[in-house]
């Protein structure tokens, strides 16, 4: 505790601090400093950061989110303060300048930004009016969950994952041009290096888009450690980030205004004199007001926040990072911590003040996700029916036009592909919206100007299209499907905060090529369509749909199907092999939107029915029925185009996510298509797709048939072979379970 502090225990308090345990009598310098906040409903954001008085109420602002960070933890003996804290003073300067559209890479941050979200009041729309009420809810159900979610009210995206929150800025920044999107990221994730080759990416693909600002918690520690980049002096930092792009670094080291001369190159602010500690959050404010103009004004701008982890709270370094079951609000550390950084509780009030019309109010009622995005109308989109039965059709190429139409109708649409859409068959997007480069070269259909981006880098593709989606745009990530692994963790984040949104927003789409089948003599590096399994997973989420059209026709149906949905997470997987048409787009339709669609119906004796997923591997599957009728066998193929449609109402938690589908195939007409004295169930992917049609099928003999392993191979059809999934063997199966 500062000398010149006294605590107390008060008589009257202001409603909303019900639940703080300490304040203090005084603060240094209030009555000439605190007289009055500086922000008002005429003023969003501080105009001039050189003001003695802006600057001490960016430190009231940063000690009280370091007070409520310790209180709401300390309250749960859970939580992770430590981080948050060093990066206070940063996070509070951005807010005195009106910059309210924070993201953070950091999901152990989330204590910090929840306490940001309680002070400007928008806590409120979810019941939480006090601290004690704040107290109560974090980490419980329906309440403030351990890490940020985009369905707290006033946050912009969720943060869990390291290497994410860069994705969410960036996206925003495309979207709206004219407003800052500040981004916390700890030195502990800086490791990861595709945070940095990302932003170099999109910078070069995107030079006018700066108006994102990664704000750097540089504390010398990870969750249990030293960070990786914890040795390193600020010379080699700033050449860093200049070596990625970046025209304007400031770094504000703490241990330069430190006067309490402390050990090491990681300094506690918050040990500093009230003048120094002054001093330095001046400092940071007025970097971050330069940061801020330059980054909006077209040159790319990081703010280094160099100081301690753990600054201010009850411990640091990386014993501050998280609480453990003995960190009670009894316990001595978190007794001194929120003792030390006790405000009076005209403070208090004064912090609210400023909060409330930061950025021209609660962020509940400002940032730019609480409000859906005006999307272009994309009106009747150009399908071309292909007539079945006659020429061969690369499904990929089909819907390759589809987009073309689409980028050609929204401006703003985004197609993300790291292994290039020529390479899947669609080099016809390309050429329609050209892909985004600084170089114009019209061989490769490229130039600055273009709709399709194309770093080498699934995370950056998947990123760059689950943000602009996220915060209300159309996007689409293409890929093989054997490489997307590398983009999923950040999609499967967005697909989760989907489903929590309080608004609509459009489903991110992406469509994969399976490239399992075709990629024989690439081997086994790009043959792993065990990835369906994770997606598989997923369908029971409620909000995820996989998708499996089995021609040309049908995929377009299914990609104009996928455009009118919100808030979803749809996987297209289809071949970029000429194959042959089996349906209408009217068939199309039908199976898209109920499930499934019988494509051959034979009688015999008995019935033998095939349930599968995919479009190459229906030749197998038509072949091995063709043999089975020579012998007089009924059969029936039905081709599974929308398997998250077959599921039972009770299988999936599709009731509990925003926008519910509740749309479920009836027992009548499940059994209409999948009963028989025989089920096959055939997937060139995991059988994991096709468990809604094992859970529901009547039929007593069954059997699935499906990827096993990958190997180099001259065709599809010896991968076939090596899986037991040739026509063959399909066939013998078949006879086998009627025997």
């Amino acid at each position: 505790m500062n000398a010149d502090k006294k605590l107390i225990t008060p008589h009257t308090t202001p409603e909303f601090c019900a639940g703080i345990q300490y304040f203090a009598e005084s603060m240094p310098d209030f009555a000439r400093l605190g007289d009055a906040p500086c922000l008002s409903s005429r003023v969003p954001g501080v105009a001039n950061a050189n003001d003695e008085k802006a600057a001490y109420q960016t430190l009231l602002l940063a000690d009280a989110l370091r007070y409520l960070t310790l209180q709401v933890t300390g309250a749960k003996s859970s939580g992770h303060p430590g981080g948050f804290a060093s990066s206070a003073e940063a996070y509070a300067a951005m807010v005195m300048l009106g910059h309210t559209n924070i993201v953070t890479e950091v999901g152990h941050h989330a204590p910090g930004f929840y306490s940001a979200m309680f002070l400007d009041t928008s806590l409120e729309t979810m019941g939480i009016h006090t601290v004690q009420q704040m107290r109560e809810r974090f980490r419980e159900t329906h309440g403030l969950l351990g890490h940020l979610s985009g369905a707290i009210p006033g946050l912009l995206a969720p943060a869990g994952p390291l290497g994410q929150g860069q994705h969410f800025a960036m996206a925003g920044a495309l979207l709206h041009p004219g407003k800052l999107f500040p981004v916390t990221m700890g030195d502990g994730g800086l490791g990861e290096p595709y945070i940095m080759s990302a932003m170099l990416h999109f910078n070069t693909a995107y030079p006018k888009a700066t108006n994102f600002l990664p704000m750097l918690v540089w504390n010398g520690y990870s969750q249990e450690h030293h960070s990786m980049v914890s040795t390193w002096d600020n010379a080699r930092m700033t050449t860093y980030w200049q070596a990625h792009g970046f025209k304007h670094v400031y770094l504000l080291d703490a241990k330069e205004f430190d006067d309490q001369k402390q050990d090491g190159a990681y300094v506690d602010s918050s040990l500093f004199s009230w003048q120094q500690r002054v001093a330095f959050t001046g400092a940071v404010l007025k970097a971050g007001a330069a940061a801020a103009k330059n980054a909006l004004n077209g040159e790319l701008s990081v703010l280094i926040l160099k100081q301690l982890k753990g600054s201010g709270v009850h411990a640091t370094g990386s014993k501050s990072h998280n609480l453990y079951a003995h960190h009670t609000l009894e316990s001595a550390d978190i007794v001194s911590g929120l003792q030390r950084r006790a405000l009076s509780t005209a403070a208090w009030e004064l912090v609210r003040e400023n909060f409330r019309h930061a950025g021209g109010g609660p962020a509940v009622k400002t940032v730019v996700t609480e409000f859906e995005l005006k999307l272009a109308d994309l009106g009747a989109l150009p399908l071309t029916e292909f007539e079945p039965g006659k020429e061969n059709k690369v499904p990929t190429t089909a819907f390759g036009e589809v987009v073309a139409a689409v980028g050609q109708r929204d401006p703003r649409f985004i197609v993300t592909n790291a292994d290039g859409n020529e390479a899947s068959a669609m080099a016809n997007i390309n050429k329609a919206l050209t892909i985004r480069h600084p170089t114009v070269d019209d061989l490769y259909f490229q130039g600055p100007n273009g709709q399709v981006y194309e770093p080498l880098n699934e995370d950056a593709c998947a990123g760059l299209a689950a943000g602009v989606s996220l915060f209300g745009g159309r996007s689409l990530w293409c890929s093989y499907e054997s490489f997307v692994i590398n983009g999923l963790p950040i999609w499967q984040t967005v697909i989760q905060a989907m489903a929590e949104l309080r608004r609509k927003t459009p489903s991110t789409v992406c469509l994969f090529t399976a490239g399992a089948l075709e990629q024989g003599r690439n081997g086994w590096t790009h043959q792993r369509p065990e990835v369906e399994a994770y997606f598989a997973a997923m369908m029971r989420h409620g909000n995820v749909f996989p998708l499996f059209p089995c021609d040309a026709n049908m995929i377009q149906v299914a990609y104009d199907w996928a455009l009118k949905t919100s808030n979803k997470g749809i996987v297209i997987t289809a071949s970029k092999t000429p194959l042959p048409v089996r349906t209408t787009l009217a068939q199309g339709r039908k199976a898209v939107e109920e499930g499934a669609l019988t494509l051959l119906d034979k009688d015999g004796r008995n019935k033998v029915v095939f349930a599968v997923t995919g479009d190459m591997v229906l030749l197998p599957v038509f072949e091995a029925a063709e043999a089975l009728h020579q012998q007089g066998i009924g059969v029936r193929i039905v081709t599974v185009v929308n398997p998250r449609r077959l599921y039972r109402p009770s299988d999936v938690a599709w009731n509990t996510v925003s926008q519910p589908d509740g749309q479920f195939m009836s027992d009548a007409d499940f059994d209409a298509l999948f009963h028989g004295d025989a089920l096959l169930a055939v997937s060139g992917g995991p059988s994991a797709m096709l468990e809604p049609v094992l859970l529901r099928s009547r039929a007593a003999r069954r059997e699935t048939l499906c990827w096993q392993r990958g190997e180099t191979t001259a065709s599809a059809g010896q991968l076939f072979d090596l899986n037991g999934m040739n026509a063959k063997s399909m066939a013998q199966r078949a006879l086998a379970l009627l025997a």
